[in-house]
């Protein structure tokens, strides 16, 4: 087997299975350049082709029992290697990217809710500042109205105070509350609410 030239595809991998490197060789020499030009029009990559050539002639390297000339030619097992390969790794990458945009996704998704978690925080904290400095009588109308959810009568009632006076803290109070808000720069985020 001096002269590999004029060797069969057969032949040639069985001498391959003896770890001759010659034969290798010859058999990429003969059959390399289809299987790089259907591994380039698959991936439409150089590189991503170039590993996928690499792996299948390893593969025959390491495996020649694996092709069967009574199942077709050398070409056409190397080309079926090719062509399975590509599509691999094509749905691979395929999944990577899904997988990474849902993955970026979701962290943009968690990443939105931490930062309006912690404006809200923000907002309810200042908030509570602002209602704290009111006035007694609007902050406990205010108090009951809003955060109990009473009605201006029912707060009347609990105040002992007249309908009309309550619903005057209220909307004092109101607007003081929406003028600190407005300074402390909270009350356009409040506003939003």
């Amino acid at each position: 087997m001096d002269d590999l030239r004029e060797t069969s595809d057969a032949a040639l991998v069985v001498a391959i299975g003896r770890w001759r490197e010659d034969a290798l060789a010859e058999v990429y020499r003969r059959h390399g350049g289809a299987a790089f030009a259907l591994a380039r029009r698959l991936l439409n990559d150089r590189e991503l082709a170039e590993e996928i050539l690499q792996e299948v002639f390893l593969r025959l390297w390491n495996a020649p029992e694996r092709f069967d000339s009574e199942r077709g030619s050398l070409r056409s097992y190397l080309l079926a290697q090719i062509h399975g390969r590509s599509v691999d790794l094509l749905r691979s990458e395929t999944s990577r990217r899904r997988r990474e945009e849902r993955e970026a996704r979701e962290s943009t998704d968690f990443g939105d809710d931490i930062e309006r978690q912690v404006i809200d925080l923000t907002v309810s904290e200042k908030v509570k500042e602002v209602v704290a400095a009111l006035p007694t009588d609007e902050r406990q109308a205010i108090e009951l109205a809003y955060f109990g959810g009473h009605t201006y009568r029912q707060v009347a009632v609990m105040l002992e105070a007249p309908e009309g006076t309550v619903k005057s803290r209220i909307r004092s109070g109101l607007r003081r509350l929406r003028t600190d808000l407005a300074e402390a720069g909270v009350g356009a985020t409040w506003a939003e609410s």
